[in-house]
């Protein structure tokens, strides 16, 4: 049955990636494959448990002393923990989709979207790149990604294009976030363990990130010649029903309310999803007072219960999906078997998260980076050769951060970012491999080499 649970993933995800040709959509397989995994477990608890591939299982085991306590283990102590994990991405992908929908109500994003003047695509595709790359920074690679997607839908018109647009939106919101404590949550992880902190990520994450987003951007630039077309917007677009005022309110407001995120974190240490939620909340009390005296007409169109109304719950259920069944796979133990495996076979740091970060383009990257905090322990400052590595700041640790943070642009379901892209501009995840996976993948080999070197010489 272990196995089983594992066969059941690799199937469901075959779905998954061959959408475009079961014509299921992927939210139900991803929903179906994170149901019946964790059935499985439910069901074949003791005789899974009893492998001894699960660390959380022999943590439990020996805290209550009874090592049968299988279903409580799974249902009130495995299930609920990731289901509190899983949630907040969800609450926080909910609040950030209802404000940038709120925004876009609003004409927000048409001040941003006048100033991007150049039809050039080469030129256009160097400019989202790295507006998203040091958005992605301050933000998040989520939040940004959400932001970027709604923008290029008001500058180009050709879906194949606008696709090339969104592989590089994944890439750069993925390596800006990379190199920012509060840019990924894999980041934010490593910063909250103390592995890292703020000041030494940013000094030695920011130059192999910025390779990986400029030797992408070079490569995507060299497939996409010519000039842009921008949507033929209908007379309700084209049309000003809001005023200069209120579009630079709302925008200024709802980016307040995004950047407000990181800030709430680190005073409060709280998840970031109630910080977005009270951003929301702040957003919502505005805009009802604002529409007090105005139509029923506006109410309908501009308040929050209109934006929630717009966004894409399918794209919150694949995520859930998707997120549930690797939570099960990690429970269970599948995960803690690659990394043994990883340290007991490949006795390099580079390479050891090379391969994680390639990984990650498969499985979620937060739960592969949790199975390497909790394998290798924070070291002595004082510690000397192989183990070095591994004290705070170290290079296994930074390394980490980077090949966490930006393999997963090699997939499209490989990050956040990615998944977020695909549910909002319906994108096929074979035209992805094909297209954008090989760009992704040399930049991310060439930030990792730069990383290298730099360890060398600075």
């Amino acid at each position: 049955m272990f196995i089983l649970m594992f066969i059941v993933f690799v199937v469901g995800y075959g779905f998954i990636v061959f959408e475009h040709i079961n014509h299921i959509n992927k939210a139900a397989s991803a929903l179906f494959i994170g149901a019946i995994i964790w059935s499985i477990y439910a069901l074949y608890g003791t005789e899974i448990l009893s492998l001894g591939y699960s660390s959380s299982w022999i943590e439990f085991s020996q805290n209550t002393g009874n090592p049968n306590e299988t279903k409580e283990f799974i249902t009130h102590h495995e299930l609920f923990y990731h289901l509190s994990e899983i949630s907040s991405i969800l609450f926080f992908l909910i609040g950030a989709m209802t404000i940038v929908e709120l925004i876009d109500n609003y004409q927000g994003f048409r001040i941003i979207t006048n100033k991007i003047q150049s039809s050039n695509t080469t030129k256009l595709l160097w400019i989202i790149s790295l507006l998203t790359f040091f958005m992605s920074a301050i933000l998040d690679n989520l939040t940004t990604t959400i932001v970027m997607i709604t923008v290029l839908r008001k500058l180009i018109s050709e879906k194949e294009t606008r696709w090339i647009f969104a592989g590089m939106v994944i890439i750069a919101a993925n390596a800006g976030g990379a190199w920012s404590p509060i840019g990924d949550v894999t980041t934010i992880m490593l910063w909250i363990g103390n592995q890292i902190t703020s000041g030494h990520i940013i000094k030695s994450l920011f130059l192999p990130s910025i390779f990986n987003v400029g030797i992408s951007t070079f490569l995507l630039s060299l497939l996409t010649k010519g000039q842009t077309i921008r949507p033929i917007l209908s007379k309700s677009e084209t049309t000003e029903f809001t005023t200069p005022k209120e579009r630079m309110a709302m925008l200024i407001i709802g980016i307040s309310a995004l950047i407000s995120v990181p800030v709430f974190k680190t005073f409060t240490h709280l998840p970031p999803f109630l910080g977005m939620l009270l951003g929301l909340s702040v957003l919502w009390i505005i805009t009802d007072r604002y529409l007090k005296r105005k139509r029923y007409k506006d109410h309908r169109k501009y308040s929050v219960t209109a934006a929630i109304k717009s966004i894409d719950i399918p794209t919150v259920l694949f995520f859930l999906g998707i997120l549930s069944a690797v939570a099960a796979l990690q429970s269970a133990g599948h995960l803690n078997i690659f990394s043994k495996w990883l340290d007991t076979n490949i006795n390099n740091i580079y390479a050891i998260n090379i391969i994680i970060g390639i990984i990650s383009a498969i499985v979620d990257n937060v739960p592969l980076v949790a199975a390497s905090m909790g394998m290798y322990k924070i070291t002595d400052a004082n510690s000397i050769g192989y183990v070095a590595n591994f004290m705070q700041n170290g290079h296994f640790w930074s390394f980490l951060a980077y090949c966490a943070g930006t393999g997963g642009s090699i997939l499209i379901i490989g990050s956040a970012a990615g998944v977020a892209a695909m549910g909002l501009e319906n994108i096929n995840f074979i035209w992805y491999l094909k297209k954008i996976s090989w760009i992704a993948l040399i930049g991310y080999l060439a930030g990792a080499v730069v990383y290298y070197l730099q360890s060398f010489i600075l």
